[in-house]
């Protein structure tokens, strides 16, 4: 098991459909300790989530906006932390489904803040947990935001910035042996695809395109990169972009 005495802070949890659900499933399976995040109304979901793991977690209040909660969140969760899933993202409407010239600062501001800075916040709090044995943060990524996608307006923007704050981020940490690296997964149905209108338009050519073909709903392959980089399988590699799409990303038109 890669994941054998290892402690994991998952984020991102809300169902059993969740990628996050899905690493962390695997997290357990694969002898980790899984601890999760969540926080106001989204807390009920993740606690009905946690119980069909196959070990029920600890969950902490973690609100990423919240620079007193982030300031908590090493003492909440205590002891030694091996790796973090940064699986947090969020666009107001206006940001998606073609409000690219329309949409507001604030909103704009909103989907940055919660999409792309998390993660160096999040990386920052739980850095006392990490600093003395080194670590990995994996956040999840879409097409690493090479292309303008239709509907995908700004939190495409959102994803580009979410790939510059991860190099960043294994530039800064790497002293302290912690890397960073994103997944960029293929499109997965799950509650937050449903939030993007026309997200059936990506289904729809990754199902035509990918080399090894993509089933939007098996989160089963990009759970297993997660892990991969969460263990001690990868440990020279940090900044990188593991692409978990069927191939999609490497062929054109």
């Amino acid at each position: 098991m890669i994941l054998e005495g290892k402690r994991i802070l998952v984020t991102g949890v809300l169902n059993d459909a969740s990628i996050a659900y899905s690493v962390a499933e695997l997290a357990q399976q694969q002898g980790a300790e899984v601890i999760l995040s969540s926080f106001g109304r989204a807390m009920n979901l993740t606690r009905r989530a946690a119980r069909r793991l196959p070990t029920e977690p600890e969950i902490v209040e973690l609100d990423v906006t919240d620079t007193e909660n982030l300031a908590a969140l090493a003492g909440l969760i205590g002891g030694r932390l091996d790796g973090v899933l940064h699986g947090i993202a969020f666009a107001p409407e206006s940001c998606l489904g073609g409000g690219f010239l329309t949409a507001p600062w604030d909103d704009v501001a909103v989907a940055m803040q919660v999409s792309v800075y998390s993660l160096q916040a999040l990386a920052v709090a739980t850095l006392p947990l990490m600093q003395e044995h080194g670590g990995s943060v994996v956040g999840l990524d879409f097409d690493n935001a090479t292309q303008a996608w239709p509907v995908y307006d700004w939190m495409g923007v959102a994803k580009a910035a979410l790939g510059a704050t991860s190099r960043y981020l294994a530039r800064d940490l790497g002293a302290q042996k912690i890397r960073v690296n994103l997944v960029a997964a293929g499109p997965l149905r799950t509650i937050a695809a449903k939030s993007i209108p026309g997200f059936e338009r990506f289904e729809e050519i990754w199902t035509q395109r990918a080399p090894l073909g993509w089933d939007v709903r098996d989160r089963t392959p990009v759970a297993k990169a997660c892990v991969a980089l969460l263990s001690d399988w990868f440990p020279a590699t940090t900044g990188e972009v593991v692409h978990v799409d069927g191939g999609f990303h490497a062929v054109g038109a």
